[in-house]
């Protein structure tokens, strides 16, 4: 459905370590960078990426988003978001667990990245 995720941020080396240690938790390689300053994390089904906004106002993050990221297991949920604490985000939600609802059982781990976007580890418990 998704070609890519594109999100803002204000300090671009900040933010790149801090999706290259999430992302790395997840097991995909450092983000790349174009010549426009903007990083670009390549996976065969989307493209996850960060930007200083284009229009030179500050990044904000919006209210009620998420962008979810899928772990193979609980543990790489937990990895993800322990990498995301030591590299500058910051916890929110409830801590990482497993959770029932419609979609069944989740596990699930949140972060607010440096620029204040909700992002998430999803693991769906068989």
């Amino acid at each position: 459905m998704f070609s890519h995720i594109m999100i803002g941020a204000n300090d671009m080396e900040q933010s790149k370590a801090f999706y290259d240690a999430v992302l790395g938790a997840l097991g995909y390689e450092p983000g790349v960078m174009d010549d426009k300053g903007r990083c670009f994390y390549f996976t065969p089904t989307g493209i996850f990426s960060i930007s200083i906004p284009i229009d030179g106002q500050p990044a904000t993050h919006g209210n009620g988003s998420t962008i979810g990221f899928a772990a193979n297991s609980p543990e790489e949920a937990d990895a993800w978001h322990e990498a995301g604490l030591a590299s500058g985000g910051t916890a929110c939600e409830e801590p990482p667990g497993e959770r029932s609802g419609v979609s069944g059982t989740l596990y699930l781990a949140y972060l607010r990245d440096p620029a204040g976007n909700k992002i998430c580890a999803l693991h769906r418990v068989a």
